[in-house]
């Protein structure tokens, strides 16, 4: 006859165990979790600060860009100037020559052209009597040589000077695009850190805070999802454009949405903060300044953010490195940072210094 036994209880040892365990493996699971969510909250952070850095560097960059052109055309007409004086210069000392050449002929030059001749004729000038042996014809071509050497001089000092500033911005130049691209690389490093879907969810959190201002962008613009041209926008309100001109440019702004944000750019097909303000108004016939810092400056400022209205510029951070255009109900149009595009976003997302009218 078989014997049925009960089968054997675990004990009560090996029941904790087993418990104890299970717990522990929840508790490291949920510590992985929330490490990774941390590691990737701190890498947002930083690359969030190196974004706004490289843009901080950027106006700069476009400051020394802007000042370089000048530069450029400023010594190029100093250039033009000076060699047209020159050619001036040798015409009245050939007229002189004439002259000497004739006297030379007939058997002697008169001291007096040859003082003429000289290659300092200021000297010459001083001596009175000596004017007085000289028609009034060569007495004025002389005065005549006299400035136009002195300015010559006055224009190739001036032209040195530009020179050596023009150099030295150029050297600036060169160290600000090194700065922002070291930025940018510093971020594209920090994010190749994360996962693929981490970089994901970051595209996906920047997005957020742009509002909604449409749907889905084009993954090769940078991978903001939800900064290209959307099939709805926020909720704009009902102001209206103080003048037809800052109606003009929010509209041209607008139909640049989800366009990509490249810092140094001014449209028509990439932008940064400055080169889309002064792009959108260019479109209604308004020239602004080529940085946010001296947009900051362009027209009547606005302090308080209920006066505002639609087209205003907005100028964003304490150095005022930032710069969008007012859209309405609290949001503005503008180029972000690089890895997005042209969006709408809420004011509060950045620290609102004023608004700026254009007349």
């Amino acid at each position: 006859m078989a014997s049925h036994r009960r089968p054997k209880q675990p004990g009560r040892t090996r029941v904790t165990v087993l418990t104890v365990t299970a717990a522990a493996a929840v508790v490291l699971s949920a510590q992985s979790a929330s490490a990774d969510e941390a590691s990737k909250a701190d890498v947002k952070s930083k690359v969030d600060k190196l974004y706004e850095e490289a843009e901080q560097a950027t106006e700069k960059y476009n400051g020394a860009k802007e000042k370089q052109e000048k530069l450029d055309r400023q010594v190029g007409d100093l250039q033009d100037k000076v060699a047209r004086g020159q050619e001036e210069l040798n015409k009245l000392r050939n007229s002189l020559g004439s002259v000497a050449t004739a006297q030379y002929r007939g058997g002697a030059i008169d001291p007096s052209l040859q003082l003429l001749l000289s290659s300092d004729p200021d000297s010459f000038l001083e001596k009175a009597s000596t004017l007085n042996q000289l028609s009034a014809r060569q007495a004025d071509t002389l005065k005549q040589i006299s400035e136009k050497q002195r300015t010559l001089k006055q224009q190739r000092q001036e032209a040195t000077g530009k020179l050596k500033d023009l150099g030295e911005t150029r050297k600036a130049l060169g160290e600000k695009k090194e700065e922002v691209q070291g930025k940018l690389a510093e971020a594209q490093k920090l994010l190749n850190t994360l996962t693929a879907k981490e970089r994901a969810e970051i595209a996906g959190e920047n997005a957020k805070d742009g509002g909604k201002d449409g749907a889905k962008g084009d993954a090769k613009s940078g991978g903001d999802s939800r900064a290209g041209r959307g099939e709805s926008r926020p909720d704009l309100g009902k102001d209206l454009p103080t003048s037809g001109r800052a109606a003009a440019a929010l509209s041209a702004a607008q139909s640049k949405i989800g366009t990509p944000y490249v810092w140094g750019a001014t449209g028509p097909g990439s932008f940064d903060c400055s080169g889309l303000t002064s792009w959108a108004y260019a479109q209604a016939g308004v020239t602004l300044p080529r940085i946010s810092q001296d947009q900051a400056n362009a027209g009547t400022r606005i302090y308080d953010q209920s006066q505002l209205k639609p087209g205003d510029l907005v100028i964003f951070y304490g150095d005022q490195h930032h710069v969008g255009l007012y859209a309405g109900n609290g949001q503005t149009l503008h180029a972000p940072r690089s890895g997005t595009n042209v969006r709408y976003e809420s004011m509060g997302n950045m620290p609102f210094q004023f608004g700026v009218r254009i007349g």
